[in-house]
């Protein structure tokens, strides 16, 4: 297995960003549920765009929670919030670690 870095970059809905954060234990909660979940970081850049990487044990295991996350949490507040059209979602094989 090769850990695997999911990156995805978006923009929220006006008016949403003042419970952002604190909506977000939904979706932390859901990710630290799936299997190969390594963890995750969630930052706001100068531009206002948000950016969130998590850390999975393969490719196979961020496809798989990719795949179920809207189904399952998609009316969470957290979710809610995301500009959809906004999204931009890539993965990374890690190549080093420390």
């Amino acid at each position: 297995m090769t850990e695997t870095l999911e990156i995805v970059t978006f923009r929220l809905k006006p008016g949403t960003e003042a419970g952002f954060v604190a909506s977000n234990g939904v979706m932390t909660d859901w990710l630290a549920r799936q299997p190969g979940f390594l963890g995750r970081q969630l930052g706001r850049r100068e531009d206002g765009a948000w950016v969130d990487v998590v850390r999975w044990q393969s490719m196979e295991h961020a496809r798989a929670a990719a795949d179920r996350i809207t189904a399952e949490i998609g009316d969470s507040e957290a979710m809610q919030a995301i500009e959809p059209a906004s999204v931009a979602m890539s993965h990374a094989a890690v190549v080093l670690s420390r």
